[in-house]
């Protein structure tokens, strides 16, 4: 019998579940609502927090699971920027979160996976005025999700963007975690101030992100619900982890970004891919179980 089973069924929408039988793992992907995985069990433990109303609402922006983030990461100044002497508006984080993909192909050879694409269309080009493709493939093997990325430039211009995640972790009690980085300052939005990073962030009271700043080694790790410790680890072209969370809501965000909120309107660390040619990326998620979660 095959360790390995992708299957799907419609729930709302079409999901796609890729499954390890080994390791009691199972990833849950839904193309048509942004290409997001929406549920992450690894070893028998569901690692996402879910808000199941706004994924069937068709408009709402989902507030759970892996959200991608393309062409940028966070918030720009007024919902807009300017390009060669045009503005255009764009929504937070992107066009690539809230754009149906499509199924480029599923496999069970060795793993369990699925392979999504995007490419720029007429809403696209309206708030990036960019031909792209990305080809991101969704991979569980060894109780790991891996998250192979391709971002494509189809046009004649180069083309800047910073990408990233969004993935929801659920938590048990306190939002007082400790964070395993070799980070040593942040960036608290909350008073747009650069602060010592000790290794633990309470995120209960805050209303906006905190941001990892100078982290050399692109891994972290962090307790979540269940009595786990996950582990992200990441590309070089990943030099930020964005930290937030919303009050009384039991999950934190632990965010992979390129570049930090805002950075199409002051365009100094876009990345820049010339026309004809690809960015390759990685992003792995694991757990392993830990005698004390509970965060300090």
């Amino acid at each position: 019998m095959n360790n390995y089973a992708v299957d799907s069924y419609v729930d709302t929408y079409r999901i796609y579940e890729l499954k390890e039988e080994a390791t009691g793992s199972l990833i849950r992907v839904c193309p048509e609502r942004g290409g997001i995985v929406i549920g992450c069990r690894l070893h028998g433990l569901e690692l996402f927090y879910l808000d199941q109303a706004t994924f069937e609402h068709p408009s709402a922006n989902i507030r759970g699971g892996n959200p991608v983030l393309f062409p940028i990461c966070g918030q720009l100044a007024d919902t807009s920027y300017e390009w060669n002497g045009r503005t255009y508006r764009m929504a937070n984080h992107g066009v690539a979160r809230t754009s149906p993909w499509e199924v480029a192909g599923t496999s069970t050879d060795g793993e369990a996976s699925i392979t999504l694409r995007l490419t720029s269309n007429e809403s696209t080009l309206l708030s990036y005025p960019f031909p792209f493709e990305l080809l991101f493939t969704y991979a569980l093997k060894d109780g790991q999700l891996h998250i192979r990325q391709q971002y494509a430039n189809t046009g004649t211009e180069a083309m800047p963007f910073y990408a990233g995640f969004h993935p929801y972790f659920s938590i048990d009690g306190s939002k007082s975690i400790a964070y395993e980085s070799d980070a040593t300052k942040l960036l608290d939005y909350n008073d747009n101030e650069v602060k010592p990073f000790t290794g633990v962030v309470d995120l209960e009271e805050l209303v906006e992100s905190v941001c990892l700043l100078d982290a050399a080694k692109r891994e972290i790790a962090f307790p979540v619900a269940g009595g786990a410790r996950v582990k992200l680890s990441y590309d070089d072209v990943f030099k930020y982890v964005v930290l937030w969370s919303v009050k009384d809501r039991p999950f934190v965000c632990v965010e992979p970004w390129m570049a930090m909120t805002g950075e199409l309107n002051r365009q100094e660390e876009l990345y820049m891919l010339e026309p004809g040619t690809k960015l390759d990326a990685t992003l792995t998620i694991g757990w392993e179980a830990v005698t004390n979660a509970a965060g300090v």
